[in-house]
């Protein structure tokens, strides 16, 4: 497993404890679940895409084959 350092403002990590508090769970706990949630929607917006474009180019992709 890798760790990263990352610094932030005094305002950022006081929002970031004040966040963890109110879902009663640890500021690394919310920052890691946030992290997985971006980095997915990342990789679905990747994928509509190319499945857009892949589509949309069907019949071409076709011809040139």
């Amino acid at each position: 497993m890798a760790s990263i350092t990352i610094d932030l403002s005094d305002s950022q990590f006081q929002k970031l404890q004040r966040l963890a508090r109110a879902h009663g769970i640890a500021t690394e706990v919310l920052l890691k679940a946030s992290l997985e949630d971006w980095l997915s929607l990342q990789e679905d917006d990747f994928e509509k895409a190319a499945d857009y474009v892949l589509a949309k180019n069907a019949e071409l992709y076709r011809r040139l084959a």
